[in-house]
This record gives structure tokens, sequence and C-alpha cells, in this order.
């Protein structure tokens, strides 16, 4: 109800905030026994836009969470996007696969050697980071470095097309 509420009373404006939107909160109790995983956190506060599942804020408090999904809307705002219509459904947008795609024959043997996985089973665009892959850091980075002879960590976010960048120019 509150989706079409919102779609609604959009039709009265043509300059939309966030308030303009449908929100949504969900809390997950975190247990106390997740093992820890380098890079990688259970977040207990979700925040988000329903029908535009881009805009989601996480947080250690619903606040936070919040703050989060203002920051992601205000930034989308202001560098210019068309927003959606309040209460109309985004359709989910990949990032660009260009750079990713140059490299697939370093992408295959990559993926086999350093990730134990098959490069044609999984999703990765040029914004694709190896810490999607809840790889332990180091233990990744010195593998690398063994099999190609490239060292990554000056690469802090793991961007994976930046990687291949690297090995196919050594």
């Amino acid at each position: 109800m509150q989706t079409l509420t919102k779609y609604l009373v959009s039709y009265l404006k043509r300059d939309w905030n966030l308030e303009d939107y449908p929100i949504e909160i969900r809390h997950s109790d975190v247990p106390a026994n997740v093992p820890e995983v380098p890079d990688f956190r259970p977040i207990p506060w979700l925040v988000r836009i329903p029908t535009w599942m881009r805009m989601t804020g996480y947080g250690d408090t619903m606040e936070e969470a919040y703050a989060d999904l203002r920051r992601k809307f205000s930034e989308y705002k202001n560098e210019g996007n068309e927003l959606p219509r309040p209460g109309t459904k985004v359709p989910i947008q990949f990032a660009p696969m260009v750079e990713i795609t140059k490299y697939e024959q370093i992408a295959e043997d990559f993926f086999s050697r350093i990730l134990q996985m098959d490069y044609h089973n999984v999703l990765i665009t040029d914004s694709s980071s190896l810490w999607h892959f809840q790889v332990e850091n180091e233990e990744v980075k010195s593998k690398i470095l063994e099999v190609y002879g490239v060292d990554i960590s000056e690469i802090e976010d793991g961007n994976i097309a930046e990687i291949f960048r690297k090995i196919d120019q050594r």
C-alpha cells in the first residue's frame, strides 16, 4: 500500500527526495557463533527502497543504515542521474563488462588457478572485486605474486579488471 501511495503522490511534484519513496526496514539478529571470515561480517540493519534494488543502506543500527541509504541516494541524484518515479519498479542494472572481456583468457586461467572456480559460472563485471569472493587477502595476494609474478598490493579495492590489466602488462 505504501508503494501505491508514494506512486500516486509523486504526481504532485517533480523533484523527488528520499522521503518520497517507499522504505523498507529489516533487522536480522546476528548469531553469536558466526565464524570470522576476512573482509566479511554480518550487518544487522538494512534500509532500502523495495522497488529499486540499487538503493539499499546497511548499518549496525537502523540510523546508520538509513544514513547509508540517504548518502547513496544523494550521490545518485547529485551525479545528475534521472530519478525513477517513486513507487515504480526499477530494473536491475549490471555494471559494464567492457574491461573484463578484454582479458578473457587471463580470467579463465586466473579463476581456475587462484580462486579454484570456473570463470564461466560466475558473473564478473568491471566493478567486481576479489573481496566479493570472501577470500583471505594476504593469501590471495601471495598466490597471485607466485603464479603471475605480479604484486597487487596497491590495488586496495581488489578490482579484478585492474588485476587482469596488471597481469596482462607484465
